[in-house]
């Protein structure tokens, strides 16, 4: 680890040795150095078609040097002829294609000298081709007979190297060659024997020399074959290696090039060559057979290849073999090539020079492009080496190694340059850099000295080197800051010494924060044709953010910004946005941001998600008559797994083109052995299942038939229906196509009388029912249905009873009687009718009962009936909602499926008295500093004789806080007002009104008031509910000509904020009192005749609205949608309002779908039958009106909006 450094730069010694500066940087031109060849020509062929032929020779050096020509071996004075230009202080010389330039021809050297030594290059040698032709001729015709052997001669003319021979007749058509007729590799065509079609007299040689765009012909040569009396069968003759050679003959190929053995034999019957190698076995890849086999071709010839091949040429009659022993040799290659460098004076030298090759090479050294003396070189001089001690600045050469064999010629130069300067830093001073934290910082100092100069860095105004694992000094002088920090920034200074002189430059490092990159989302799973936004995010440093860019590849490749398919894909900056997903735009995509000092890259991978590819490859195999082995080859999963496989099946005698699905098997098998059924002809195919969805359907595989077979199973689902009472109807569930086994489906039914001993009676039938006419009513019966076809029956079939057809049942229910549980429930008990008399299966009962007259008034009521319906075979049941004090009539009947049995006798019975309704409404009618004037209605339903009323009382306040509650017992049920007193002045009262019977009292109607202040006006209040709906209120009971002030506010008393507030001035003269004769008044009369029309128009738009949506009763509301606040004051205070007598029933009504909550009553649900519209819940609550009832068992409030109770204090 580093130790931080302070604000001085306080650092840790790091000493350093260069041993080798020369190998690190060039020499400075403004160094004195010896001429250093930096391009030369290599071998350059004089073209006819070029205007000039360019030699190059370029060299270094300080002095410049100067350049001098040799031509093979000789000078060469570049101004002997005036075709040839010069350039100055350039070796480089043109000759121009003026005239005849074959003199030209020859091997160059050029050598570049100044007073320090003499560079030398290689030979450049100069091809200055002739304009091939092949020369002017008579060529004889050649007259043979028919199966002698006729070679064509072609002797092309010399030129520039490739050349390419062609046989062709006077129209350029190629001459054909098999193994009969062939060119060998020289150019001659070799006939190994002739046929009389070989005859004709425009045998064509052309030779083309394509680098000289050049192609000559020879004169055509005319071939004639005559017939023969006999037949030439001989065996093989080697026309390639001609018999001359011997049996055998040797052959050299330069290591790397290309071998190209050939054998070309004469015979008849037409021999075929066969090759082997005799010193082992050809390599299996490197040897090929060209020109019908009559060529050996080796490319990239190595010293395995080395030995000794034999071909022979074989037919009928004999054979014929030739042996070629093949050498590998190589030209020259330097195994260490001499190397040059600067030494310091006093220094030593020693130079190596090593070359291999075959034939092995020789060697020569030259000293500044002249042979070495030994005689009179100083140093010591060997094949490989040279070797000088003490070297002084004179001793500065060019030392010149040249290896050579029959192959060629290589070589190599050293400079030995031997200086003695100060230290050249050749860094600018005051140079600045930067980087980023965590990289690498390099500050350059590069120097050239001679001797070689000790190098130190210090950084700001220290003077002592840095030395830390940090810090690593290069041998070039560069100081390298691993790891860069904040601290490190500063100003450094390089320093270097020699015995000669030093040197220092300055340099400024900044330290920038590094940049930062995240791709979001970090390896997205996406499905096929979805979308994707992958967003770069990134932090960098604000001085680098003009070279700040940001690009994005897919898969290592740049995606290119303007050539998205379609707009498909969209690069915006940071963003990259793909739509319509395909599985090719799966990859890693990387998002590179770089500036100029660092580069970083953040990828994500991301991954499509698709369907699978349809299975492919489906076989069958172990075919058996009711199985077969399916398998298959499952399709690429696209990233997700295969969780099973389905396997459907068509059949073309039964479904035609119709896919059924016939097993699943799990995602990892792919074969399966499928269960079938007899007489279908199956074909199957495949798909595959991932958790994105399906595959398509594989190809189906070939089809297979399975023989017939008598039915494995019956009919399922017997049963028996008749719509007339005297009928029976059998009928079943008819087997599938895949059921029925075999031809001639049929089915055997067999039916009897249960409890008779009878024979079965039977029937067949092709259609899955059968009817029975002129049946006993409701008589059981045992059936069995068998499935038959032409191979056999099926399986002995199940009995199964049904009963003939039903007739509504003849007698009533007997003993009804009804007991009274409340006011508005009641339980009636019944007989039940006989099984017999029920003549089917019972379904239950009806209780039908109607109002007869109210026990209040005595006012008899139309017949308006309701019903209930009891399912099963019971003998009780709960009618609730009736109306509480008055007279009923009861009915029970029986019904089963065919309908309804008569009605019993009616049973009368009564409903005893219950708790009033709340009153209509509550006024204050007129306020004082100590007492109140209210007024009340009287309630919508009495439910029994009025006894009186109860008013309650209490002191509320803006604070929540509540007064004790003060009850008032008015025992005259005429009564509808009362005056309190001893109130207090300036207080606001909560007031309560409830109407009472010998039954109890019902649920009170409210109001709220403040009493005036001492010595103010009195001021009455008057408060009414309104109805959210409404758009007109009238206000009652004003005094004339005062003024009043008009507020709409919520229900809730705790909230005052106003909805609406305005004040208002009634007309004519005010009165003293509102019970001053008023009553008489015209205007008063007209006035209230207008409010009960409009009261009573709006009760029965009301009473419709009800009827027609099946509104809820206030109590309904209220425990459906109860004010929190309210509720829990009721049940805290009161618990559950109910006559003492009875469970009341809540008006909680349920949804059209006669979803039932169980509540806390006793009374089981299976006590209350079904009504025309619903039910009823646990506690005897009615769900759903009766059936043409108008007087519905629930309260509508027209005073105050909701039902608030007292609160106690």
């Amino acid at each position: 680890m580093g130790m931080p450094l302070s604000t001085k730069g306080i650092t840790i010694c790091l000493f350093f040795f260069v041993l080798s500066l020369a190998a690190a940087i060039e020499i400075p031109l403004s160094v004195a150095q010896l001429p250093t060849i930096t391009e030369q020509s290599d071998t350059q062929i004089a073209y006819p078609f070029d205007e000039d032929f360019t030699i190059t020779c370029e060299a270094k050096g300080n002095p410049q040097p100067t350049f001098n020509w040799t031509k093979d071996g000789k000078p060469f004075d570049l101004s002997s002829d005036p075709r040839i230009l010069t350039f100055n202080n350039s070796g480089t010389f043109v000759i121009q294609n003026h005239g005849i330039i074959t003199h030209f021809q020859g091997k160059y050297r050029c050598y570049a000298s100044n007073a320090l030594g003499t560079a030398m290059s290689e030979e450049i040698e100069l091809i200055v081709p002739s304009v091939p032709k092949f020369p002017k001729e008579k060529i004889e015709p050649l007259d043979v007979e028919h199966g002698d052997s006729v070679i064509l001669h072609c002797n092309p003319p010399k030129g520039i190297p490739p050349l390419h021979i062609y046989w062709m007749n006077i129209d350029l058509q190629h001459i054909p060659q098999d193994e009969r007729v062939s060119m060998s590799l020289k150019g001659d065509l070799y006939f190994a024997n002739v046929e009389e079609n070989d005859s004709r007299s425009d045998y064509c040689c052309f030779a083309a020399f394509p680098r000289l765009r050049t192609i000559v012909q020879k004169m055509p040569m005319t071939l004639k074959v005559s017939r023969s009396n006999f037949i030439k069968e001989r065996k093989p003759k080697l026309l390639i290696p001609p018999e001359s050679s011997g049996s055998s003959s040797s052959v050299t190929v330069i290591k790397g090039g290309v071998l190209l053995l050939e054998c070309i034999a004469e015979g008849l019957p037409t021999p075929h060559l066969n090759w082997v190698k005799v010193t082992g076995s050809l390599p299996k890849d490197k040897p090929v057979t060209e020109n019908y086999g009559k060529i050996l071709k080796i490319e990239q010839v190595s010293a395995a290849d080395e030995g000794t091949y034999q071909c022979t040429a074989s037919n009928s009659v004999g054979r014929a073999k030739h042996e070629f022993h093949v050498h590998v040799e190589e030209p020259p290659q330097w195994i260490k090539e001499p190397e040059g460098g600067v030494y310091s004076v006093g220094a030593n030298l020693l130079v190596f020079c090593e070359a291999f090759g075959n034939p092995a090479p020789t060697t020569e050294w030259k000293l500044n492009g002249m042979p070495i003396d030994s005689r009179t070189f100083r140093g010591r001089v060997s094949a490989r080496e040279i070797s000088l001690t003490n070297l002084q600045v004179q001793d500065s050469a060019v030392y010149q190694c040249e290896a050579s064999n029959k192959h060629g010629t290589i070589l190599a130069s050293a400079n030995v340059n031997v200086l003695n300067i100060a230290p050249l830093i050749l860094t600018s001073d005051g140079e600045n850099y930067a980087t980023v934290v965590g990289y690498s910082a390099f500050l350059h100092c590069e120097i050239f000295a001679s001797p070689v100069a000790d190098i130190r860095w210090t950084k700001d105004d220290s003077i002592e080197p840095l030395s830390a694992l940090r810090y690593e000094l290069n041998k070039n002088g560069t100081l390298e800051i691993k790891d860069t920090r904040k601290e490190d920034a500063g100003s450094y200074a390089c320093w270097a010494a020699n015995s000669v002189g030093k040197r220092a430059i300055t340099a400024n490092l900044d330290i920038r924060d590094a940049t930062k990159l995240v791709v979001t989302p970090k390896n997205p799973q996406v499905l096929k044709s979805h979308s994707i936004l992958l967003k770069c995010q990134s932090e960098y440093d604000s001085h680098l953010k003009h070279s700040f860019k940001l690009s994005w590849r897919k898969d290592g490749d740049e995606l290119p910004v303007n050539s998205m398919e379609d707009g498909r894909i969209i690069m915006d900056m940071d963003t990259l946005f793909i739509s319509s997903v395909t599985l090719e735009d799966q990859g890693v995509y990387t998002c590179v941001a770089s500036t100029s000092l660092d580069s970083v890259a953040a990828e994500s991978r991301l991954i499509v998600l698709d369907v699978p590819d349809p299975p492919e490859d489906l076989q069958l195999s172990e075919n058996q008559n009711r199985s077969v082995r399916l398998s298959w080859k499952a399709g690429a999963s696209h990233n997700s797994p295969i969780n099973e496989s389905i396997i459907e099946f068509e059949e073309s005698r039964w479904e035609p083109g119709r896919w059924q699905e016939l097993a699943r098997t799990a995602g990892n098998e792919t074969t399966t052995v499928l269960s079938l059924a007899p007489y279908m002809n199956y074909q199957f195919r495949v798909i595959s299942v991932n958790a994105v969805g399906r595959s398509q359907a594989s190809k189906p595989s070939l089809r297979y038939a399975t023989p017939p077979a008598a039915p494995d199973k019956n009919p399922e689902n017997i049963r028996v229906e008749a719509s007339e009472p005297n009928e029976m109807v059998m009928k079943w569930e008819p087997l599938k196509p895949v059921e029925r086994n075999g031809p001639g489906l049929e089915y055997k039914v067999s039916w009897r009388q249960q409890g008779v001993e009878t024979d079965w009676n039977e029937e067949m039938v092709k259609k899955h029912s059968l009817t029975l006419r002129n049946t006993p009513t409701f008589v059981p019966y045992e059936i069995k249905v068998q499935a038959v076809n032409n191979l056999g029956s099926g399986p002995e079939p199940n009995v199964t009873t049904g009963y003939s057809g039903e007739d509504v049942p003849d007698a009533a229910p007997s003993s009804v009687s009804v007991d009274t549980v409340n006011s508005t429930l009641v339980k009636v008990f019944w007989f039940g009718i006989p099984r017999d008399r029920v003549r089917g299966h019972l379904r239950g009962y009806k209780v039908t009962w109607w109002k007869t007259k109210s026990m209040l008034d005595g006012k008899r009521h139309h017949p308006e009936k309701h019903f209930l319906t009891f399912v099963g075979d019971r003998n009780y049941g709960m009618i609730p909602g009736l109306e509480p004090f008055s007279e009923f009539r009861l009915t029970v009947l029986a019904y089963n499926a065919k309908g309804d049995g008569p009605e019993s006798s009616p049973v009368v019975f009564e409903t005893p008295e219950g708790v009033p309704e709340q009153p209509r409404f509550l006024r204050i009618l007129n306020f004082d500093k100590d007492s109140v004037t209210l007024s009340w209605g009287l309630p919508k339903k009495a439910n029994g004789h009025l006894t009186g009323y109860v008013l309650q009382y209490q002191i509320i306040n803006e604070t929540h806080e509540i007064g004790p509650l003060n009850d008032v017992s008015i025992t005259n049920h005429s009564t509808l007002s009362w005056r309190l007193s001893n109130l207090s002045s300036s207080t606001k009262y909560k007031f309560y009104v409830r109407a009472c019977t010998v039954k109890g009292c019902g649920k009170p109607v409210t109001e709220e008031g403040l009493t005036m202040a001492q010595g103010s006006k009195g001021i009455d209040r008057i408060s009414e509910a309104v109805n959210p709906t409404q758009k007109v209120h009238p206000i009652e009971a004003l005094e004339p000509g005062t003024e009043y002030t008009v507020r709409l506010v919520t229900k809730n008393w705790v909230d005052n904020n106003s909805i609406f507030e305005d004040v208002i001035e009634t007309r004519g003269r005010a009165y003293a009192g509102i019970y001053d004769g008023i009553s008489t008044q015209g205007w008063f009369i007209g006035l209230m005749c207008a409010i009960a029309l409009l009261t009573l128009l709006l009760l029965t738009v009301c009473f419709v609205r009800r009827n027609k949506g099946g509104k809820y009763s206030v109590k309904e509301k209220e425990d459906l949608h109860p004010d929190p606040e309210a509720q829990s004051i009721k049940d805290e205070i009161f618990g559950e309002y109910s006559d003492s007598d009875e469970k009341p029933l809540k008006g909680s009504l349920q949804s059209i779908n006669g979803d039932i909550k169980a509540t806390e009553s006793a009374d089981s649900l299976v006590d209350y039958g079904e009504g025309e519209h619903g039910m009823f819940n646990e506690d005897g609550s009615f769900i759903g009106a009766y059936s043409g009832s108008k007087e519905k068992g629930s309260v509508e409030s027209t005073g105050s909006s909701t039902a608030t109770f007292p609160l106690h204090a």
